[in-house]
């Protein structure tokens, strides 16, 4: 097996979540995972082309960052791996499967694709292609919220901004610059840093001085959490505390969230690289199971329940695919859209 960090000890005891709490988090995970599954299959049936990467095995990540903000208010930015950021944020599975799909229905209007989700109604800044092209913009959105607070007088302005990339992104020049003006300027922001310790096909620790990205934050004179990102209640506290600060005036949060992705770095990917002895070792911590059984235990749901809810998002993806199989292709005459802003 490749390197092994020791995975941070969180004492569910400490927990406190309401019933109704657990299940929109399990729900939301389940839905990250399930429309994954349905992205391979059209991928494999010829349904949508180009690089398609799918989140399978990080869901804890979106889920406990993103359902600890508000929807609808606070900001959230991407990179490639964006269906389940999207998912979580808010975007109806229609509109992100549409847009995987080209279609005009489709969340970027099926100019996107894959890689570049976005929805101004769900505060989603962007997919981005370019590994670390969001980090100065989630930078930029974090800004304008604490400008429009200080400067402006607006005491409604009070967004956060979560800034979501990998592990190799933390080795591109826009992690550093970043972060040292979100520290200067103490901008409202989480930079969650999503260590699947594979930036496509280079092991983290062979291209990084420092393996544990969190330690970094100490030179912007910043704070840095390191997470086990396959415990979704680890997530959720740790990203509570963040925004909570953030939304206080007390500055950027540096997340680092160790997961794993369970396929390749995309679906071209023959994912070779990885030896069957350390996927299964994190095959065994899915976060999905991981939590269901904690539901379970706490006697917050029974299986029965949880069966029910699957059954219930497996039905929203399956409406999905209807959606974006008959949803019409964006036309021709609409060609030059969308490359200017328009008056609304």
């Amino acid at each position: 097996m490749s390197q092994e960090r020791t995975l941070p000890k969180f004492d569910t005891a400490t927990v406190q979540i309401t019933r109704d709490e657990g299940l929109v988090l399990y729900e939301d995970m389940v839905l990250g995972r399930l429309f994954e599954d349905k992205c391979a299959e059209m991928y494999y049936r010829g349904k949508m082309f180009g690089f398609v990467h799918l989140y399978n095995g990080q869901e804890a990540v979106s889920t406990g960052v993103i359902k600890s903000m508000r929807p609808g208010e606070d900001f959230v930015c991407s990179t490639y791996r964006d269906h389940v950021h999207a998912l979580s944020a808010g975007v109806p599975a229609k509109e992100v499967l549409a847009e995987l799909f080209g279609k005009a229905t489709g969340c970027s209007k099926g100019r996107g694709g894959s890689m570049h989700m976005f929805s101004a109604e769900h505060r989603l800044l962007g997919g981005y292609a370019f590994v670390a092209e969001g980090i100065p913009v989630a930078a930029g959105a974090a800004f304008q919220s604490k400008y429009r607070r200080e400067i402006l007088g607006d005491k409604n302005a009070d967004q956060v901004t979560a800034c979501f990339f990998g592990d190799g992104a933390a080795n591109n020049g826009q992690f550093f610059e970043t972060l040292n003006m979100a520290a200067l300027w103490n901008l409202p922001i989480l930079f969650v840093v999503e260590n699947n310790k594979w930036a496509i096909g280079m092991a983290h620790e062979r291209a990084t001085s420092q393996p544990e990205i969190y330690k970094k934050a100490s030179v912007f004179n910043m704070v840095g959490v390191e997470v086990d990102g396959m415990d979704v209640l680890a997530v959720r506290a740790v990203a509570q505390e963040a925004v909570a600060r953030a939304r206080a005036g007390e500055g950027p949060t540096l997340i680092e969230a160790l997961t794993y992705r369970f396929r390749g770095h995309s679906l071209a990917d023959p994912d070779e690289m990885r030896t069957k002895q350390e996927k299964e070792y994190w095959f065994s911590r899915d976060p999905i199971k991981k939590f269901a059984s904690y539901l379970v235990e706490q006697n917050l749901a029974s299986s029965e329940e949880l069966k029910d809810i699957d059954q219930k998002v497996q039905q929203v993806i399956d409406e999905a695919v209807k959606f974006a199989e008959s949803s019409p292709e964006p036309s021709p005459s609409e060609l030059h859209r969308f490359v200017f802003a328009e008056d609304e």
